[in-house]
């Protein structure tokens, strides 16, 4: 059973209280991490004072990673697809010869 926990996390600087399920503890505190980790980042490199300007652009390069690793995986899967079928068709010859 999924047991709810509420944990207290600070992203550029503000609060949130969130509700989540104990095992994914580890994997949202690792977000929260690397969110602020980029947020400090482009405050950085550009001079931005305003929190929703930089995490508008964390959001906006986490989303093309996001995008750019479907597409990896659909072209994975179809890679994957055609293989299985290529040696689906090897094993029923086989199969069939003997």
């Amino acid at each position: 059973m999924n047991e709810e926990i509420k944990i207290n996390v600070i992203i550029a600087e503000r609060n949130y209280r969130l509700t989540i399920n104990k095992a994914d503890e580890e994997k949202v505190m690792k977000a929260v991490t690397m969110l602020n980790e980029r947020v400090k980042s482009y405050k950085q490199a550009y001079d931005y004072r305003d929190y929703q300007d930089l995490l508008s652009m964390v959001c906006l390069q986490l989303a093309t990673l996001n995008v750019k690793y479907e597409s990896d995986a659909a072209y994975k899967d179809q890679y994957l697809e055609q293989k299985l079928d290529e040696i689906s068709v090897l094993l029923s010859e086989n199969i069939d010869s003997k």
